[in-house]
């Protein structure tokens, strides 16, 4: 017990250092969703047929689905999105811009039809997953963005520098350091979170 104490005290010790140095990406991937959820909500007038035709589908996919395959279903589809935004992070940041641009205005579109149908309360049914689920997918979007600036930082390194401060600086806080704890990061707070959403939203759409 005191060995998987220990265990789990030092990874989310690490975790919450690795937040705190990466907060200003978050923050940054924070005012990108926002800002596009708030142009989402006030002019849903960009590919609506798009949308109205992937909403369509997505019904379709899930209505003969059961509590536990819904949940399964949704937990798998965040959980993957979110890795890759942390991964696909390496290529300069742009996965997980291009993430938060969509997903934010996705969120403000649909926000708003839901809003212009069923009334503004309609938003508080989304949020006992969304107080989990969000910041999970915003954590991972942050953490995509901060790699990405990482991968830019080395290779200005790399043109700028001589090659024995380049190997100080990826020892402590290069590519692969920001790569590892964002892993870490991933299974340690972004599983978590995303795993009660999932269980939330799969008993409040079955309830529905």
């Amino acid at each position: 017990m005191v060995k998987r104490g220990n265990f789990f005290f030092r990874n989310y010790s690490a975790c919450w250092e690795f937040f705190k140095e990466s907060r200003w990406h978050i923050v940054f991937a924070l005012g990108i969703f926002a800002l596009t959820f708030l142009i989402g909500f006030a002019y849903p007038a960009f590919f609506r047929a798009e949308i109205f035709g992937f909403i369509e589908e997505l019904v379709a996919m899930l209505g003969d689905k059961g509590g536990i395959e819904l949940t399964g279903f949704i937990f798998l589809n965040n959980l993957k999105a979110s890795f890759m935004a942390i991964i696909l992070g390496i290529g300069i940041g742009i996965f997980p811009l291009v993430t938060a641009v969509v997903n934010g205005y996705l969120l403000g579109f649909v926000s708003r039809e839901a809003v212009s149908q069923n009334g503004l309360f309609v938003l508080w049914q989304l949020l006992p997953h969304g107080i989990f689920e969000l910041p999970a997918v915003i954590f991972s979007i942050g953490i995509g963005m901060r790699l990405g600036s990482q991968v830019v930082s080395s290779w200005w390194l790399v043109v700028g520098s001589g090659k024995g401060k380049r190997k100080k600086r990826d020892t402590n806080h290069g590519v692969g350091y920001v790569f590892m704890e964002g892993l870490r990061f991933f299974v340690f707070v972004i599983f978590p979170l995303l795993l009660i959403a999932a269980v939330v939203e799969g008993l409040l759409i079955g309830l529905l």
